[in-house]
């Protein structure tokens, strides 16, 4: 699992080569200071519940580490995939869904975050102003999304490559209607109000989306076969996979 670790921080490593950008996740001063408030003080209590969930996990499975690594460099390269769909933003992966399934919806909120800080810094990715709101959508509600999709479709029995596509494909999706619900609070259109502003950002960004979002799940069940093949062991300590049936 180290080499395909490396694999992703090789690829980290090349995006974070300086190039002109126009597009990325709701970018800098865009939103007005009361909505870029108001997401930082709705997902600072997530971030605190998770870094005690990390916590926790270093303590009780060390050996979880490298994984942990893992799913941070799948978010950031996979995240830092951008494609211009809408002034103020962009459609991209967000890579949440493989940290999510390993390691809970709370787990990957801090992450995703810190992902989104370094893109911000080092990418022109993002913003620090609207760093709470692209948190929120990606980090917090993607998770959240994710975790519940993957469970209801343990829940009805069907397979888990199914579940695992279906959580990565529909949490990316998930996180664009947040953002798409963001902007429309922020600048509702003079027509329709924010209705009418969200169903116009939410169709810009379904025209991309909807494509990186299947792309996304495949590749995210590619990774996943990948480590039930070589990281049993961790797998089972984060009770991915179980003795009897070999997937929970």
């Amino acid at each position: 699992m180290k080499s395909l670790i490396k694999v992703f921080y090789f690829l980290a490593v090349l995006l974070i080569v300086p190039k002109p950008v126009f597009a990325m996740h709701v970018m800098e001063g865009f939103l007005p200071i009361g909505w870029a408030i108001f997401w930082w003080l709705v997902t600072i209590p997530f971030l605190i519940i998770g870094l005690k969930k990390i916590s926790n996990l270093i303590k009780e499975n060390s050996e979880t580490k490298l994984l942990l690594g893992l799913s941070g460099a799948f978010t950031f390269v996979l995240s830092a995939l951008k494609i211009p769909s809408v002034t103020g933003s962009c459609s991209h992966p967000t890579g949440v869904g493989l940290g999510t399934i390993l390691f809970g919806p709370f787990v990957m909120s801090v992450m995703g975050t810190i992902v989104l800080l370094f893109q911000s810094l080092f990418l022109a990715h993002g913003g620090l102003t609207t760093l709470g709101a692209n948190a929120f959508s990606m980090a917090v509600a993607g998770p959240f999304i994710a975790y519940a999709i993957f469970k209801a479709v343990q829940k009805i029995g069907l397979s888990f490559s199914i579940a695992v596509f279906l959580a990565a494909t529909l949490g990316d999706l998930g996180t664009y209607v947040i953002t798409s619900i963001q902007l429309a609070l922020a600048f509702p259109s003079e027509v329709g109000g924010v209705l009418g502003s969200f169903t116009k950002f939410a169709s810009v960004f379904a025209i991309t989306q909807v494509p990186l979002a299947v792309i996304e799940g495949l590749i995210t069940v590619m990774v996943m076969n990948f480590l039930m093949k070589y990281n049993v062991k961790e797998l089972m300590l984060l009770r991915v996979l179980n003795n009897s049936q070999g997937v929970r």
